[in-house]
């Protein structure tokens, strides 16, 4: 049997988390491949994927929130086949930013200017869907670093934004 590998959170701060990653068996290890999820305002899940050649890895993943809860799972990719999933959760320091407020006016029938408050040198995510299923579950996006954007809509449609 494969154990699932062991995830050592290494250190965490407001933008970043370093982690190892080991087996604990003599299996030749070829690579893992890591999942990192966090959720948005309760309506979003995010996930970026790592992955990552060799047996033993240190790796730190930056661009992160601050005080924001984290998942990170992880599996192994062995000479026998992959290992089962581990887990750990780590919820980085700091104060989490205010949520932005945000203003979306209709410029004409396909296009909206949304325009925000908030930090600068950040980059936001602006999501948007003629639901609130279809916002949770798979939204339209972009993502910039200033303070409005003009997105493009279906003509007759209401639509929700979340930035």
């Amino acid at each position: 049997v494969i154990p699932p590998p062991v995830i050592h959170i290494e250190s965490y701060s407001e933008d970043s988390i370093s982690f190892s990653l080991k087996m604990t068996t003599n299996i030749k290890v070829s690579g893992y491949v890591v999942n990192i999820y966090w959720t948005f305002d309760s309506h979003r899940q995010e996930k970026r994927t790592l992955v990552i050649e060799g047996e033993k890895s240190i790796q730190k993943v930056a661009n992160l929130t601050a005080h924001t809860p984290y998942e990170i799972s992880a599996w192994a990719k062995t000479e026998l086949g992959d290992s089962p999933l581990s887990f750990v959760h780590v919820v980085t320091s700091g104060t989490r930013p205010a949520s932005p407020s945000l203003k979306a006016k209709a410029i004409n029938q396909t296009a909206v200017e949304c325009s925000w408050t908030g930090p600068r040198n950040v980059v936001y995510g602006i999501f948007y869907a003629t639901s609130f299923l279809e916002l949770y579950r798979s939204p339209h996006n972009s993502s910039t670093s200033s303070h409005n954007m003009t997105v493009l809509v279906q003509r007759d449609e209401q639509y929700l934004f979340l930035v």
